[in-house]
């Protein structure tokens, strides 16, 4: 498939029923939570919807920097900060177990491929 029919297959049509406004609220320490307020069409607030609020944060590895995010079910700023640090050890939680099991498939194949490797003089 050529990338213009690649291009062709992606839709973007913005949906215009689900709008928001992004606000940053940071302690330019270790907590990022970005307050997603929804919008009408011509910008003002959206007030039959609530506000959304994502926590992000950052690790470093020896590989560089590790992206840590996740969605506060709070319904004001203060809800959200109280929150923060439970729902990123449980996504920090989550993101090891990924790389856990990603580091687990290597080996596994790693294993495989190296079963295959045939020595002279071995039957």
């Amino acid at each position: 498939m050529s990338i213009d029919e690649q291009e062709d297959r992606i839709d973007f049509t913005v949906n215009k029923k689900n709008l928001y406004r992004e606000e940053s609220i940071t302690d330019l320490n270790v907590a990022s939570i970005r307050r997603l307020i929804p919008v009408n069409m011509d910008g003002s607030e959206d007030k039959t919807r609530s506000a959304i609020y994502v926590g992000h944060t950052q690790l470093m590895s020896p590989q560089g920097p590790v992206p840590i995010q996740a969605r506060l079910l709070a319904n004001n700023l203060e809800e959200a900060i109280e929150q923060f640090p439970q729902a990123m050890k449980q996504s920090l939680d989550e993101v090891m177990e990924q790389i856990m099991k990603f580091q687990e498939q290597q080996e596994k194949k790693g294993r495989e491929e190296d079963s295959r490797i045939i020595i002279p003089g071995r039957r």
